[in-house]
């Protein structure tokens, strides 16, 4: 790893602004700077990185070049409307398109009353965006029926933090503890291209890897536990088998400051590291050594990721990976810790202030009276005409159009055509609705079925806050102005709620204005926010929540939660017995292969963004698959073949590459491309029964040739070895 800034590094600055990256958790700190002038009187933005603690001077790849977005050829600069469903789109003016939207929504709820509405938002959207967007719903429209992206993205992890600690922050600790580390536990993370500045974090200790593939992060490790697909929850409740029998569980630890041991280890005594063996795949003799290695450190962390939580069990995966680290004594204690490496950039604030179904501001619940009360009390309407919890992302994907499910849906910051499981079906879904509206700054492949499409600022075109995967809230700064026709999201649900006859004043559309409102909101909630401000901000203090008001000095914010108590009354934290089960879809006669999908260092989530970056998308210009040689000889298959991955739900067309050091009986596909390469056509939508999270990361597929050969990318048929993730 090298800080050296690429060959493009931006001349002496003309004008700089400090924000943030737009894209992962880290939220790393940079400045964007004018080079120059642009295109229809705006100037050509570049960016330097900033001396800011989770990066630290480094960029990856998509950060160095997020500037490039700002001027994607394709912009959307004005609305968009059809006048009829499945006819062509056609340019109008903003109370056209807004009209048009109100219409629709009326005609709905006339029909079939208010949950007949629905609202789908994203972890990439600021606080103030997401706590607007959540009382946007609840009141302007009176439905149940929000939920958002985040769902399919940490909500396992969110639901075990709860049941564990009483509260749910990604890492309970600054990232910069991480630098201390002896020994970190990776468990289905791949920091490496997911989250390229971490790594200097973690640089000196010994990693030890949970990954069916060899991932660049588990290239590096000291020990690689390549599990079976599905299996991580059998692992974890073997580490803790091994913690306890080798006699490595912190006994006063655990009789000190947790519940609960004796009926999860009940669980674990039947899981001996042979029969963990058998089912995982992962040595005995790796077993001992990964604990030995935690056991030994003084300084040792555990964290998970994406690979552990989207699975049918992923909260009770992540449960069991928790166990470990609560019998081996490290949560809540300086030095060590467990975390959850939150993924999209407002992964943890997106959540707490309202998109989720169940939640109100400050990670409150909905179903809570005294919660009810005081939001209400905020927003000046009734606790009674507060709606009840609606269904979770995917459940709410699946319902639209049917019989009891919404006729309309408005969409903010996401792409559910190509993010969301078993995508074709989805895809169906809103192609069945009345009434879809996309607000959104660059066309996506759901915008192009959107009915309306309301064209939204850029992350440098606009003021906000942000949380990172710390609880770190820091402010994203305006760099330039928007293009002309082109508004807020903040503006658009003020619109809107007025048009619905909500007073103007309900929903401002200055972001600290309603910063404050959301401040006062989450005010006692458990992400409380309400000692922070945007002088606070903007004098570049420190605040990570829970920081409530005071009536004496304000509060610091509390940068490592649970060095004192845990959050549940007793101030323990809570051991969740749980059993391993397998995935929903094992392989068998017709689909014998394990597939699984992940993210790659050149793109970001569903790629409408990535895509659009020419530095990007060359390096990875095409849907493949990776395959091991032998899997993809008995298929017929060669490297830079076009093959199809096919499931019960459908088929994924993609290149071959062929990887030796993949499990032969796995097959992975990246899920950033479009159209017949999204990987989300075959993925199982297959429930967690307590988070509700879809199983993305397992499913029973086989190969078919598809004829025909395209080039295998950079790299040649292996692919991007990913040496130069950041900089």
């Amino acid at each position: 790893m090298t800080s050296t800034p690429p060959a493009s590094v931006p001349p002496p600055v003309v004008a700089a602004t400090a924000t943030h990256c737009p894209y992962c958790a880290l939220q790393c700190g940079t400045e964007l700077v004018e080079e120059g002038g642009g295109g229809g009187g705006r100037p050509t933005i570049g960016v330097r990185p900033t001396d800011f603690p989770v990066n630290r001077g480094r960029l990856c790849q998509k950060g160095w070049t997020a500037p490039r977005l700002l001027s994607a050829g394709d912009r959307l600069l004005g609305p968009l409307v059809r006048d009829h469903r499945g006819g062509p789109s056609r340019a109008t003016d903003w109370p056209t398109a807004l009209d048009r939207a109100v219409a629709g929504i009326r005609a709905a709820v006339d029909r079939a009353g208010a949950d007949s509405v629905a609202v789908l938002g994203g972890g990439g959207l600021t606080n103030e965006k997401a706590y607007l967007l959540g009382k946007f719903a609840r009141v302007a429209l009176g439905t149940s029926q929000i939920d958002y992206n985040g769902r399919f993205c940490m909500s396992s992890a969110a639901a075990a933090g709860n049941a564990a600690f009483g509260v749910d922050r990604g890492l309970p600790f600054p990232v910069t503890d991480l630098e201390a580390a002896e020994v970190v536990l990776l468990v289905g993370a791949n920091p490496a291209e997911t989250m390229p500045p971490l790594m200097a974090r973690i640089a000196a200790a010994d990693l030890v890897v949970v990954d069916p593939r060899r991932t660049p992060t588990a290239e590096r490790a000291a020990l690689h536990l390549r599990t079976r697909p599905g299996t991580d929850l059998a692992l974890a409740l073997g580490l803790l088998h091994v913690a306890v029998v080798d006699g490595h569980v912190d006994r006063s630890y655990v009789r000190d400051r947790t519940t609960g041991f004796d009926e999860a280890w009940r669980h674990a005594v039947a899981w001996w590291p042979e029969r963990t063996e058998q089912v995982t795949g992962v040595p005995v003799a790796d077993q001992r050594a990964a604990v030995r290695l935690l056991a030994a450190a003084s300084h040792r962390y555990v964290l998970t990721g994406r690979g552990a939580e989207q699975h049918s069990t992923g909260t009770d995966t992540v449960s069991a990976v928790i166990n470990l680290a609560l019998a081996l004594g490290l949560p809540g204690r300086r030095g060590s810790g467990y975390g959850c490496l939150t993924g999209q950039g407002n992964g943890q604030g997106g959540r707490e202030h309202g998109q989720k179904a169940d939640q109100l501001p400050g990670y409150r619940s909905i179903e809570d009276p005294s919660a009810r009360n005081h939001v209400a009390g905020v927003w000046g309407v009734r606790p009674e005409d507060l709606p009840g919890p609606g269904r979770s992302a995917y459940e709410l994907l699946d319902a639209l159009g049917g019989p009891d499910g919404p006729r309309a849906l408005l969409v903010f910051g996401t792409n559910p055509v190509v993010s969301a499981p078993r995508a074709g079906h989805v895809t169906e879904r809103l192609a069945a609705l009345d009434l879809l509206v996309v607000a959104d700054f660059v066309p996506s492949e759901t915008t192009r079925i959107a009915d309306v499409v309301l064209p939204t600022t850029q992350w440098a075109e606009e003021d906000g806050t942000m949380t990172n995967l710390e609880g770190r809230v820091l402010r994203r700064r305006a760099a330039v102005p928007p293009p002309p026709g082109v508004r807020t999201d903040l503006e658009v649900l003020s619109a809107l709620a007025t048009r619905l006859g909500q007073p103007a004043g309900r929903f401002p559309t200055r972001p600290e204005v309603v910063f404050a409102e959301l401040a006062a909101a989450s005010a006692g909630g458990r992400a409380d926010y309400s000692g922070i401000d945007y002088d606070r901000l903007d004098r570049g203090e420190a605040l990570h929540w829970p920081c409530p008001r005071t009536s004496g000095a304000p509060h610091p914010g509390t940068p490592r939660l649970f060095l004192d108590r845990f959050a549940h009354p007793d101030g323990r934290a809570r051991f969740r017995p749980v059993a391993h089960r397998p995935g929903a879809e094992p392989p068998d006669d017709g689909y014998p292969l394990y597939g699984t999908t992940g993210r790659v260092l050149a793109h970001y989530q569903s790629g409408a963004q990535t895509r659009r970056v020419p530095e990007l998308a060359s390096v990875e210009p095409v849907p493949y698959v990776e395959v091991h040689p032998d899997t993809a000889g008995r298929a017929g298959l060669a490297a830079g073949d076009v093959a199809h991955v096919v499931t019960r739900r459908g088929r994924v067309t993609a290149t071959v590459r062929l990887v030796p050091h993949l499990r032969a009986d796995t097959v992975f596909l990246p899920f950033h491309f479009p159209e017949e390469g999204r990987a989300n056509l075959i993925t199982n939508p297959e429930l967690d029964p307590v988070s509700r999270m879809p199983e993305f990361k397992v499913c029973a597929v086989r190969l078919e040739r598809a004829g025909g050969t395209t080039s295998p990318g950079p790299g040649g048929p292996g692919g991007s070895t990913g040496a130069e993730e950041v900089r």
